[in-house]
């Protein structure tokens, strides 16, 4: 499929190139310090933030700072290489209900996989923690694990999924979770709608398939369109705009190569599969993404922002009202720092996670001209 393959031109032959979008003057406040590898945080109605840890902490941060204990009745997670506590995302109805969603890396070294729990959140506790998804197969890799989370406008939950790195195949096969995207009920429950319920050798919970890592996972609530980025290899990294049922082609159609430079696939596009909207060769590492909506930068609403940890930069991808493409901006590159998670705040300050042991949660504004 050939959709959207001018925003794919934009990094791999030029098209509207970083220089086609105006720099941006920006003030950078550090809210706080000292936090260890976060990879996540949400917003909670009340103004306390929540923030992830990698090795199985979550966090609040309110008005008076960072508190020094973590929440505890947080599950134990596998913590290692890349795996660990994901994401964290609450309810719609949070400040009715309390609940929020964890997914992490659940098991041990030769059978884990990605987990998902409803919470509810009692001040500083968690309460009534109740597994709701758990990816299958298991398998014996510390890596590729997916992991993020985000509500579609009905009420349904998308769950990214890595492939392991090991079992990147398993990315074509309908009958693991490995490498797709699923959809699930906030019970954990399967909607009937999803596109394969019923379909032999199938499991009912995908959504999309062929994916090797997505970690960023947006959905614009105005347009119907949701993002999803992914590592690729060396080269490849990709921004999709996925559909229902939909094939994004990892490892059959990639623009990267493998580590050892080997080829992957002499392919970059095949009939019944995907393209992406934006390519990055070489690669950028994407990590976390959200929409702006805001008014502190009035030239960015419907705009991407995508984290990335390789170029160590945050990336604004320009877009029309179509979901086109007209440019491209790198922000923070002087830092010279991994970012990890980029989120919108309520008040339209832009939030970054630094990616280290002693990690910061940074508010970005305009700079006072």
């Amino acid at each position: 499929m050939k959709r959207m393959f001018f925003g794919l031109l934009v990094c791999l032959l030029g098209g509207p190139s970083l220089s086609a979008v105006a720099a941006t003057a920006l003030k950078v406040e550090t809210l706080a310090s000292g936090l260890a590898y976060p990879w996540s945080v949400a917003f909670l109605p009340d103004g306390r933030w929540l923030i992830t840890e990698r090795a199985g902490q979550l966090r609040i941060l309110d008005e008076s700072g960072l508190q020094p204990a973590p929440v505890t009745g947080v599950p134990a997670v596998y913590a290692a290489s890349q795996g660990g506590l994901f994401d964290v995302l609450p309810a719609p109805d949070f400040a009715e209900s309390g609940q929020l969603y964890l997914s992490f890396a659940h098991g041990r070294p030769k059978a884990n996989a990605t987990r998902v729990v409803r919470a509810r959140l009692d001040g500083d506790r968690l309460v009534e923690v109740t597994p709701i998804f758990t990816a299958s197969p298991e398998k014996n890799t510390p890596v590729h694990y997916g992991g993020r989370m985000a509500w579609l406008p009905d009420g349904t939950l998308l769950l990214t999924l890595g492939d392991g790195f090991d079992f990147r195949e398993a990315a074509q096969e309908l009958d693991s979770h490995l490498g797709s995207i699923v959809r699930l009920h906030a019970d954990g429950s399967i909607p009937a709608d999803n596109p394969f319920v019923g379909q032999p050798q199938a499991l009912d919970a995908i959504y999309t398939y062929g994916s090797r890592n997505v970690q960023g996972l947006v959905v614009d609530g105005r347009s119907g369109r949701v993002y999803a980025h992914e590592h690729g290899p060396r080269g490849g990294d990709e921004i999709n705009v996925l559909q229902a049922g939909g094939n994004y082609g990892w490892p059959v159609a990639t623009h990267g190569i493998d580590y050892s430079g080997a080829v992957i696939s002499p392919y970059t596009q095949r009939p019944g599969m995907i393209d992406p909207l934006v390519v990055w060769t070489p690669s950028i590492a994407p990590s976390g993404m959200a929409l702006y909506q805001g008014s502190l930068f009035p030239e960015w609403p419907g705009d991407l922002l995508v984290s990335t940890l390789a170029e160590r930069s945050l990336r604004r991808v320009d877009l029309d009202a179509t979901g086109r493409v007209i440019g491209q901006q790198t922000l923070l590159d002087e830092r010279n720092t991994r970012f990890r998670d980029v989120r919108v705040a309520p008040d339209g300050a832009i939030i970054v996670l630094t990616d280290a042991p002693d990690g910061e949660v940074l508010r970005l504004t305009p700079a006072a001209r």
